[in-house]
């Protein structure tokens, strides 16, 4: 039976799944890696240790498959930057986060000159920190980084296939190039005119291939050996929408991760841009590779916010634990945490936001703490769906979840009665590898067509909303008004 090696390379850890022909996993190894916060607003990567980590994991997984290895997948968090040197291979900078907000300043500037159309226009999204463009300008410029013959730039799939082919490779696709606010999303190419704004030489980025097709082969520079194909490559949020068999327009996901996306599957024509919505590529697929399109809610801090109350707070000692103190008490007695630690996005977009913990009496405890986060989740996902619904014209039916915090059955009640719509959980949870695993292996002819993803796709657990939707309508009411509070705390920057 054939194997397939899917890289997820996440935010705080990177894992390695090895999936076979039946879609079921056969092994998974994780390792989390250091979170550097060396100014507030900004957080870096050390893309070495990634590495270090990448071979672990994948060493860890194939030291006990049977099988040959057919081809390898890779997801990856989108919009990191990466600037490494041809020569070496060896990173210029630790890569910048995509929560990182150092270049606020710089958007503020651009937004003030007149460029913002354009950026919707060309890229489907908005002048703001979280996007690769006004990152790698930083890097070279204050960043100290030279721009030279020997510069790469990019995202850290790129890197990741880079160093899997030992520098064979510098290549991307449409899903993470799409996030970088370099990429024109009608033309399918790097814009020269966003490159030119924000200061990126073009000759420096990857070359973009499509998602679903060989990039390279591998060197023997992992356990996997070498001369194994690596032939399907996206952005973790689409990677997990192709992963839940969202083919068809208006089907919805979304993932719970360090941050939760919400993603709508809009077809195969670029919409025009939507106030407090991003437009992105989902995918390339087929002979022809026509693009399929999504409109996406991108939320900063949803399963951060367990962590900071993990490790910030000290309030629980296990992110496991998060769920049953939550469901302790039946509500959070008025209390509203606004997770804006990096600022907010969709639909708000206000880099100078920042975390707001309201209400707070002297009968607040860890309980309503802990209620107040998983509440904020629902509140978060439902603040985009609203404007995905006007958008689109349509409010999704049904929406599709996975990520970590979507075993709590808690958060999947508490986002059903927000939506008023049906939440549904898959039986295999890791859409996202999985979807990365599909990508590659349709290439490959591990599965002949998107018809077995959606075969091999099956509900585990389904919510339906609370009919009565007065209690629910009131919190969400509260929760906009929490929402302003925190907007505009920092000053902006000059």
């Amino acid at each position: 039976m054939a194997v397939v090696i899917s890289i997820d390379a996440g935010t705080t850890g990177v894992r390695a799944l090895a999936v076979r022909e039946n879609s079921k996993i056969a092994k998974l190894a994780y390792r989390e890696f250091t979170q550097h916060f060396p100014k507030p607003g900004w957080v870096e990567h050390d893309v070495e240790e990634i590495w270090a980590a990448i071979k672990e994991v994948i060493a860890e997984v194939v030291a006990d498959l049977d099988e040959e290895v057919s081809c390898i997948g890779i997801t990856n968090q989108r919009e990191t930057v990466v600037a490494w040197d041809r020569r070496t291979g060896l990173p210029l900078h630790r890569a910048i986060v995509w929560q990182d907000r150092r270049t606020a300043a710089l958007c503020d500037r651009l937004g003030a000159e007149g460029h913002l159309d354009m950026v919707r226009k060309t890229t489907g999204l908005v002048l703001d920190p979280y996007f690769s463009g006004s990152k790698f300008g930083w890097l070279l410029t204050e960043g100290g980084v030279a721009n030279d013959e020997n510069l790469a730039l990019g995202t850290i799939d790129s890197w990741l296939i880079w160093k899997l082919t030992d520098g064979a490779a510098h290549v991307t696709e449409p899903s993470n190039a799409s996030r970088t606010m370099l990429f024109d999303i009608n033309k399918m190419a790097w814009s020269p005119e966003m490159a030119d704004m924000l200061g990126v030489p073009i000759g420096a980025l990857p070359e973009v291939r499509p998602t679903s097709g060989r990039f390279a082969s591998t060197a023997n520079t992992t356990a996997v050996g070498a001369g194994v194909p690596i032939s399907g490559v996206a952005g973790d949020q689409q990677a997990a929408l192709f992963g839940q068999a969202c083919f068809d327009p208006g089907m919805t996901k979304n993932t719970y991760g360090t941050g939760s996306f919400l993603l709508m599957n809009v077809g195969s024509t670029c919409p025009e841009p939507v106030d407090g919505l991003l437009t992105t590529v989902a995918w390339t697929l087929g002979e022809d590779q026509t693009p399929t399109y999504a409109y996406e809610g991108a939320i900063f801090v949803t399963g951060a916010a367990i962590q900071w109350l993990r490790d910030g707070l000290g309030i629980i000692s296990e992110a496991s634990e998060i769920g049953p103190l939550a469901a302790s008490v039946e509500d959070t007695g008025d209390v509203y945490l606004v997770p804006a630690f990096a600022g907010l996005g969709s639909p708000h977009w206000d880099p100078y936001a920042r975390g707001t913990l309201i209400g707070i009496t002297r009968g607040t405890g860890r309980a309503e703490l802990a209620r107040a986060v998983v509440e904020s989740m629902a509140y978060q996902v439902r603040d985009v769906v609203e404007a995905m619904s006007q958008a689109s014209g349509q409010p999704p039916s049904e929406l599709r979840v996975d990520g970590g915090a979507s075993v709590m059955e808690l958060l999947l009640q508490l986002q059903a009665d927000q939506l008023g719509v049906p939440v549904t959980r898959p039986k295999n949870e890791e859409a996202t590898a999985l979807g990365a695993a599909y990508l590659a292996g349709l290439a490959e002819g591990v599965w002949a067509s998107t018809d077995d993803v959606v075969a091999a796709w099956g509900a585990d657990i389904t919510v339906q909303p609370d009919s009565d939707r007065t209690q629910a309508d009131a919190n969400y009411d509260r929760w906009k008004v929490a929402v302003n509070r925190s907007r505009g705390w920092v000053p902006e920057e000059d």
